[in-house]
């Protein structure tokens, strides 16, 4: 079992002090102490890893012996998820950032019944980063997933018409997602409409040829996980 990675801003020390809530959860709720071996991560790349030397209710000291940077992964995987109700958001959320994804979009979709009064907007957009900070930590990845602010149908097809790789999913298209050729570089955008699926108005403005990901027709929150890991396992994956 690999090592616990936690979350510090700065990694420059030989020795680094993990204190506020990382600190309490690292000490209080998994009970790490001394000489446990945990990784330190910025999030963006760089990380730190080594023994605690010292522990207490408000955090873990750790004595670094290894560190080192990973690059940003290519090509880029941005899903534009469509705002799924209830605990389908986080299932969503926290499946894509386990499976790899480096950006998340909201989607206020037409079918989304999403209202985006300022105070929704603003708690529901703090609820995924949550998700996909913790799934990034408990799925040890060095880059974290990032969320994006929600998204309007416009916004979404200005992504699209940049990305190097468009994919929108719909269940009524013929060509399978599977002959879709993979680009090098660039960005993989891939669409998840809402449980209503996408409206015509919505298709006519990504003006993407839409594409299935095969003969059954999966829920919104499953998706866009099953899409970016088709396209994966052909591109950095391989």
């Amino acid at each position: 079992m690999g090592v616990a990675v936690f979350f510090r801003a700065e990694l420059g020390a030989d020795e680094l002090v993990l204190d506020g809530a990382e600190g309490r959860h690292a000490a209080v709720v998994r009970r790490i102490g001394p000489g446990e071996r945990v990784r330190l991560t910025d999030g963006r790349g760089g990380w730190a890893e080594g023994a605690v030397v010292a522990a207490s209710k408000a955090g873990v000291t750790v004595a670094v012996d290894e560190r080192g940077t990973v690059p940003a992964s290519v090509p880029r995987v941005v899903v534009v998820q469509a705002v799924p109700k209830g605990e389908r958001a986080e299932l969503a959320v926290e499946m894509l950032t386990e499976v790899g994804v480096d950006l998340i979009v909201p989607w206020n979709a037409e079918r989304s019944q999403f209202r985006a009064n300022p105070e929704r907007v603003e708690k529901t957009l703090a609820k995924w980063r949550a998700w996909a900070f913790e799934a990034s930590k408990q799925s040890r990845r060095t880059w974290f997933a990032e969320v994006a602010p929600i998204a309007t149908t416009a916004e979404v097809a200005e992504l699209l018409a940049g990305a190097a790789l468009p994919v929108v999913l719909h269940e009524e298209a013929t060509t399978p997602l599977a002959s879709l050729e993979q680009p090098a570089t660039g960005d993989i955008v891939i669409v998840i409409g809402p449980e209503g699926g996408i409206a015509p108005t919505e298709l006519k403005a990504f003006d993407v040829e839409p594409v299935r990901l095969g003969d059954t027709v999966l829920r919104t929150s499953t998706a866009g996980v099953a899409a970016a890991a088709a396209l994966l396992s052909r591109s950095r994956w391989a």
